[in-house]
């Protein structure tokens, strides 16, 4: 990014809702900072960014955005290290997957600069927010919405786009049991399962909570058509290890392209560590969870980086796995959040150095 071009009007609160946040006692996305980023699309063109005290918004009960679902976002978080700066962790991709998610959904792109700039002076207004310590972060949320008034069942023709942040604590997974999927599914070829759209969460929820009721906290999605290939594991991209190796299925309009999966791939190869991209089928898993084959199951995200998986359950017969002291899964998490939190060389060119503006 070049230096700091756009003159964004900051309007700061009078008073900071700091002072009431524990800080030792955060429950995730429920509490915001004091401000928020706001930009208007309207006429065919978006209008200058401005920085507004955390507040409700006013739409038309009749805003597309209810109606027909023109809805995206993304999740990022912000870091900070021992000498109080901050850092983003690949901000280009969530920025380009945005647009990405945009286009598909008929809506309008944000232009780069309105997006980093925003973002940049959003985090250093807000900086105190960010709490310090290793797995401590701010999480970021950008999003837009159609704003248009009309039930009309076209494109809207305005829209408004938002950064908003709330402070996250460290975040210590526990291992998950999931279910494979038999019935329902996440999305299907053609679809807009490869892009951040909101409605492909709403989707997900009422099968997450019949896996739920049966004692398991999230799904690995299986392929539309068949039900015979692994896709994504809840809201994360998932790997398998069989002995040694790694493998995970290959991003596709089916599988949300993330970016800590990634990072992984790339630590896996630069660790010497043999993986494979392809399809993967539910029977290879279940043979090598049968044969004892299977070492490691593991999510990947935002949220917890890298998330352990002790049970999967096919056809009602559950399988247990092992969870190793010297793990992928563990390796992989060391090393994303030495880089995150600036605490070694970033050789990747990774991480995102916030410009204090």
């Amino acid at each position: 990014m070049q230096a700091n071009s756009l003159q964004i009007p900051i309007n700061k609160i009078e008073k900071s809702k700091l002072n009431n946040v524990d800080f030792n006692n955060l429950e995730f996305g429920k509490q915001f900072t004091d401000h928020m980023l706001v930009c208007n699309y309207t006429n065919e063109e978006w209008e200058t960014p401005h920085i507004t005290p955390y507040q409700p918004i006013t739409l038309d009960p009749s805003a597309r955005v209810f109606h027909y679902g023109q809805a995206v976002f993304e999740g990022m978080k912000a870091y900070k290290d021992e000498k109080n700066d901050i850092f983003l962790f690949r901000p280009e991709e969530n920025f380009n997957r945005l647009n990405k998610s945009c286009v598909r959904l008929s809506m309008p792109e944000i232009p780069k600069a309105f997006f980093f700039e925003g973002l940049e002076k959003l985090l250093n207004l807000d900086k105190a927010w960010i709490p310090s310590g290793i797995g401590n972060t701010l999480y970021i949320r950008p999003f837009m919405i159609a704003t248009q008034a009309g039930v009309m069942a076209s494109p809207s023709d305005s829209y408004k786009f938002m950064i908003i942040c709330s402070p996250a604590q460290s975040y210590y997974s526990k291992p998950i049991s999931v279910l494979i999927a038999e019935k329902y599914s996440r999305s299907a070829n053609g679809g807009i399962g490869f892009a951040k759209a909101a409605g492909n969460y709403a989707a997900q929820f009422y099968p997450t909570t019949l896996a739920n009721q049966k004692g398991f906290q999230q799904i690995i999605w299986t392929d539309s058509a068949t039900h015979e290939y692994m896709e994504e594991a809840g809201t994360m991209n998932v790997f398998f290890r069989i002995n040694d190796t790694l493998i995970t299925a290959p991003t596709s309009d089916r599988i949300l392209d993330g970016i800590t999966r990634k990072s992984l791939i790339k630590l896996a190869e630069k660790l010497n560590i043999p993986i494979e991209i392809r399809a993967v089928k539910v029977n290879e898993i279940i043979k090598a969870a049968k044969n004892k084959e299977l070492k490691e199951v593991f999510g990947s995200g935002t949220a917890a980086i890298v998330s352990p998986i002790q049970k999967i359950s096919h056809q009602g017969i559950s399988y247990d796995i092992p969870i190793l002291e010297e793990s992928y899964a563990s390796k992989f998490k060391e090393v994303l959040l030495n880089i995150q939190y600036n605490q070694v060389t970033d050789e990747f060119g990774w991480r995102y150095a916030v410009k204090k503006v």
